[in-house]
């Protein structure tokens, strides 16, 4: 693992992403507070949100490439343990709100006074603490997830069968998140949140602040999924993408090591949605659609699955795309667009962008470092 570190930090092409993020962590809110609106430099705040949402969606992108391009496991619902982790989030922002609710109860959210609740629910004890909502951001998925997979990995369910059933967890989700009797406001969802830990959401600052955290949070998912990939626990998860039949016959518990990616990378899509959430104002049952969950998996499969950067740039690619191509009189063609974006992936560059261009600049330089030999060989 110690190796794997070193690794981590010393790969050139990390060391240019992680550079890149924790500049743009730097200069964009700079742009935005500092220089006047009319500066051609400025950064808007409604684009700085857009860009913070983007990068939560990268880091989903990066947890979801760890166990599918590294492990092999395509799940199907991921965007379950992104949405529990924003569920999380709104809860601890719903505490906050107080008396200034619109029925003013100091204690319940304005949903339960509607419903006539008459007392918080016991699931939500605690959530009135940020540390403790932390806490729940990520132990909640990582929970589920370890649950699921010790389940799942234990009985070797694999390939189609595991992809399918992580669709259904997700289904099974959204329906129970839908109902009113759950305490988790509905269909309606959490929202009309006021502030983070005493600081005005809608101040730019905080905005600023919250950008600022989400991109340094998508470059410590990167570097823990970098540093994974990088030691000889990863080239075991490679070992088992490729050949698992063969590597547990070497004598390595598969399930173990397949139980550990999966549980880390849940955790990474958790906090990905808590940051999400105080960005867009608002978590509700949509968030588990099995739709959201296949979205990832074409970002991945864009970028370039086994590759992390290239996740992480599929998802802001084909995002920026749907942000584009859903205004104005493409919107109603937008997921023929998508679905028709990812079979050009997997006919044309079936390793990505990041994959493709990797393998096209290695091929030229196999083929310059064959033509300055061939004279020397003569």
């Amino acid at each position: 693992m110690t190796s794997g570190v070193f690794s981590a930090i010393s790969d050139r092409g990390s060391g240019v992403f992680i550079a890149i993020l924790v500049a743009a962590a730097v200069l964009i809110p700079a742009s935005n507070l500092l220089l006047p609106p009319d500066s051609a430099l400025h950064v808007p705040t409604h684009l700085v949100s857009l860009l913070g949402k983007y990068l939560c969606y990268a880091m989903l992108a990066v947890a979801l490439d760890l166990v599918w391009g590294y492990c092999g496991i395509l799940s199907l619902g991921h965007g379950a343990f992104f949405a529990l982790g924003g569920y999380a989030m709104g809860m601890y922002l719903m505490r906050q709100i107080g008396p200034r609710g619109v029925y003013a109860n100091p204690i319940l959210p304005d949903f339960m006074v509607f419903l006539n609740w008459k007392e918080l629910p016991w699931f939500w004890q605690g959530f009135d603490m940020f540390p403790f909502a932390l806490l729940m951001v990520l132990v909640v998925p990582s929970l589920l997830a370890f649950v699921f997979g010790w389940l799942a990995f234990r009985s070797r369910v694999t390939g189609v069968y595991l992809s399918i059933i992580t669709q259904a967890m997700t289904y099974a989700l959204l329906l129970a998140f839908f109902r009113n009797d759950m305490g988790f406001g509905g269909n309606n969802g959490l929202t009309d949140f006021k502030d983070i830990l005493g600081f005005n959401l809608q101040a730019d600052g905080t905005r600023m602040t919250l950008f600022a955290l989400t991109a340094l949070g998508l470059v410590l998912c990167y570097w823990i999924s970098r540093v994974l990939v990088t030691s000889t626990f990863g080239k075991v998860l490679i070992a088992i993408r490729d050949a698992e039949s063969r590597t547990r016959f070497i004598g390595y518990r598969v399930e173990h090591y397949k139980l550990v990616a999966f549980t880390v990378s849940a955790a990474m899509a958790g906090l990905a949605g808590a940051l999400y959430v105080p960005q867009v104002g608002i978590i509700n049952p949509s968030e588990f659609a099995p739709g959201n969950s296949i979205e990832a998996v074409i970002w991945v499969a864009v970028g370039g699955r086994g590759t992390l950067i290239g996740a992480a740039l599929g998802a802001l690619i084909v995002n920026f795309l749907k942000t584009t191509f859903t205004t104005g009189a493409l919107a109603p063609y937008w997921l023929f667009m998508l679905g028709g974006l990812f079979i050009a992936t997997t006919l044309f560059l079936p390793k990505g962008v990041v994959g493709g261009a990797k393998a096209f600049w290695e091929k030229r330089k196999t083929t310059k470092a064959a033509a300055e030999t061939a004279p020397a060989a003569e």
